[in-house]
């Protein structure tokens, strides 16, 4: 399902809100060493592709309509159309390891009376709860024990006394800069800003978006506030987790063809110094 934008916002109304919005990101970019033309050349092509994309929905897609759209002159569209559109590949790991876990803290063959993870055996009898059972129902293309080495390596599990695999975090968080980390950075980011700008140009917003803000805050009340919503958003989302397992083992495997909707709920906290207040006159 595509959103049409019905009613975006005057372009000068846009700029200075986009421009707010763009400097964590270019200033990721500048310590990551990509210089404006390399990102002036990526938006070029985002222009074309985006253009092209929704003129061939309205079935009205030429050169000259998408230059006209987006200010790219035709010889430049014409060289961005022959480079192709670069695809974009989900890390293997991001998909075994965060439905494994998912898997781990929702399913109640995996979690005890309290809704924790049980420590797992790495291996049982057929039916019975173990880590080798818990990867091969994700998949059996890797051999568990290189999950096991892998996730140990990564501290995401560890051994105890008995040789049972333990569940250390409450989510699938990948070690920093790596492949896996930007994924999700890309696709939580991505779903987020897809939502709030197709609600800031629907007549109806059509996806739920809150925030709760404090400013002003001593360092100590902020400290408190944040752990709190770290803690409640985790929950949150184990809860919700559970409930989406829950709810797809009952509805059973789907017939092929049937239409599917992708689903993301995010939930973050962000805390920064702010400047001191101007003193009073």
């Amino acid at each position: 399902m595509v959103h049409e934008l019905s009613q975006p916002p005057a372009p000068q109304d846009l700029l200075r809100p986009v421009a707010r919005l763009l400097r964590p990101l270019v200033r990721l970019l500048i310590r990551s060493g990509v210089t404006f033309p390399i990102l002036a050349e990526l938006l070029r092509t985002l222009y074309v592709q985006v253009a092209a994309e929704a003129l061939e929905r309205e079935g009205a897609r030429s050169d000259s309509r998408i230059s006209l759209l987006t200010g790219v002159h035709r010889k430049e569209i014409r060289r961005l159309r022959e480079q192709g559109e670069a695809r974009t590949e989900v890390p293997a790991v991001v998909t075994v390891a965060s439905q494994a876990i998912a898997r781990w803290l929702g399913l109640p063959q995996y979690t005890d009376a309290a809704a924790r993870p049980l420590p797992l055996p790495r291996t049982a009898p057929a039916g019975t709860p173990s880590f080798e059972a818990l990867v091969a129902s994700v998949t059996t293309d890797v051999r568990p024990r290189a999950v096991l080495d892998d996730w140990l390596s990564q501290g995401l599990v560890s051994l105890d006394a008995d040789g049972r695999v333990v569940l250390k975090q409450g989510a699938f968080l990948p070690p920093p800069g790596s492949a896996e980390q930007l994924y999700y950075f890309t696709r939580n980011l991505r779903d987020h800003l897809a939502a709030a700008s197709i609600n800031v140009a629907s007549p109806k917003p059509p996806f739920f978006e809150r925030g709760l803000h404090y400013d002003r805050l001593p360092p100590e009340l902020a400290a408190r506030l944040e752990a709190q919503w770290r803690a409640a958003g985790q929950q949150m989302l184990v809860e919700l987790n559970r409930q989406a397992l829950a709810w797809l083992d009952a509805s059973g495997e789907e017939s092929p063809g049937t239409p599917t909707r992708r689903v993301n709920l995010g939930v973050y906290v962000y805390a920064e110094d702010e400047p001191p207040a101007a003193a009073a006159r």
